[in-house]
């Protein structure tokens, strides 16, 4: 890598953790005192850098930041590897990757491209995302005009979420990471090549499933997971409350179910909503000589959530979701510098946590009297954003503000003569 390059993908950090309300080619340049967005669009684009390398290196900051955190702090508590995919809207079919199908960022389904990501969860100290690769439709790939003018490799192979999945966790493994458990929504529970991959080596795991899913009894039955709750876990006798972990607002209770399967190593264990009565199914699987327990299993389920945290802080507080790139290295690399920022912020406040906590202790009764001074939660990856924000300043040249807003104007000015040449060109063929 040149040095521009990494200096300039520097700048391109200093810009996600900015106040911009957006973060796009031109406010990034215009933020980091560039006079056009040639080269962050060069950055993204053309620039030779290694992308798969580069997320190597922020997966292994990120594990190594976490762990001393942990260490220094004296505490083992789980190491979870939860994987989930988060999407972003897009308009038009020219993005790589782009195509109608459900988005969780939108609740339904929407026009958009979808990332699968692993994050690094550290329980009691920290999270952040290590692992991302972009799923990209079949016929995008099969379709040589479309993977040409999206900028897919040469070779690519369609890959279901699933198999991302294990392309993710495998490089993780490669890195010399270890997780105590891996974690995953049904997406992720109903791909057998996921748990095969697992259980080839050695990795405990509890994946979300659906009430369909297929299990068998010591019994010799074979069983949805909703039939096996109804014959064998329908009392409330049956069912144990437990508390999933901490979150802000205390504690998350859940009535528990766990049901052995025919394989002494397999089990299922079935989370029950207090008050809806919903049901979530958890597959879990615990190699020989690790160890297996009720409580574990529940630790490692209610551990899966922080993933949905990094999706938060990387859309809210970094742009993951603003990126208006459409090539294929380009949308990678937007997104391994986003996880590099969040990487720095989520270590520093992992680091920080014991400095700055002097959180009143939790109520113990309902009616209890507020505390004269609450004090303050420790530093949050939001708050220490907020503080690099500050801290880094770059150096604009005179009239700076002045260029670009004269720079936008042409900009558009000529982007609409061409919309409106070829709003001509249309309405032309439709009359002839």
């Amino acid at each position: 890598m040149r040095t521009q390059t990494w200096q300039h993908a520097g700048r391109y950090m200093s810009a996600l953790v900015s106040q911009m309300p957006k973060r796009n080619g031109w406010t990034i340049a215009e933020q980091v005192g560039d006079v056009t967005p040639d080269r962050t669009q060069r950055l993204l684009n053309r620039a030779v850098w290694d992308t798969t390398a580069a997320m190597g290196q922020v997966r292994r900051f990120a594990a190594a930041g976490l762990d001393a955190a942990a260490s220094r702090r004296r505490r083992r508590g789980l190491v979870v590897g939860a994987l989930d995919e988060t999407g972003q809207a897009k308009q038009g079919v020219a993005t790589c990757g782009v195509k109608r199908q459900y988005m969780g960022c939108a609740g339904r389904v929407a026009n958009g491209i979808n990332t699968v990501h692993l994050s690094y969860v550290r329980e009691k100290v920290g999270h952040a995302l290590i692992g991302a690769r972009q799923w990209i439709p079949a016929e995008h790939i099969t379709d040589p005009q479309a993977s040409t003018g999206m900028g897919l490799p040469p070779g690519l192979e369609f890959r279901t979420k699933g198999q991302l999945a294990i392309d993710i966790c495998a490089d993780a493994y490669a890195d010399g990471l270890a997780f105590d458990v891996a974690c995953g929504d049904e997406v992720y529970g109903n791909c057998t090549q996921l748990r095969e991959f697992f259980e080839t080596h050695g990795q405990a795991y509890v994946l979300r499933v659906a009430s369909t899913f297929m299990i068998n009894l010591p019994s010799g039955d074979r069983m949805t997971c909703a039939q096996a709750v109804s014959l064998l876990a329908a009392g409330t006798h049956r069912r144990e409350v437990r508390s999933a972990g901490t979150g802000s607002k205390g504690q998350r209770w859940y009535a528990w179910a766990w049901i052995a399967t025919a394989s002494p190593r397999h089990h299922l264990l079935v989370r029950r909503h207090l008050r809806s009565g919903e049901l979530a199914f958890h597959y879990c699987h615990v190699p020989e000589g690790q160890t297996l327990t009720k409580t574990r299993l529940i630790r490692a389920a209610g551990l899966r959530w922080p993933v949905e945290e990094d999706f938060e802080f990387s859309k809210d507080h970094f742009g993951l979701d603003q990126c208006q790139a459409r090539l294929y290295t380009a949308i990678a690399r937007h997104t391994v510098l986003v996880m590099a920022a969040l990487a720095v912020c989520a270590v520093t406040a992992a680091h920080l946590t014991d400095r700055t906590d002097t959180q009143a202790p939790p109520p113990h009764t309902p009616d209890q009297q507020p505390p004269p001074e609450p004090g303050m939660i420790p530093l949050t990856v939001p708050e220490v954003k907020r503080l690099l924000a500050n801290a880094l300043h770059h150096p604009r040249p005179p009239h700076h503000d002045t260029h670009w807003l004269n720079w936008r104007r042409r900009h558009q000015a000529r982007a609409r003569w061409f919309h409106q040449r070829t709003r001509l060109n249309r309405d032309y063929a439709l009359v002839s």
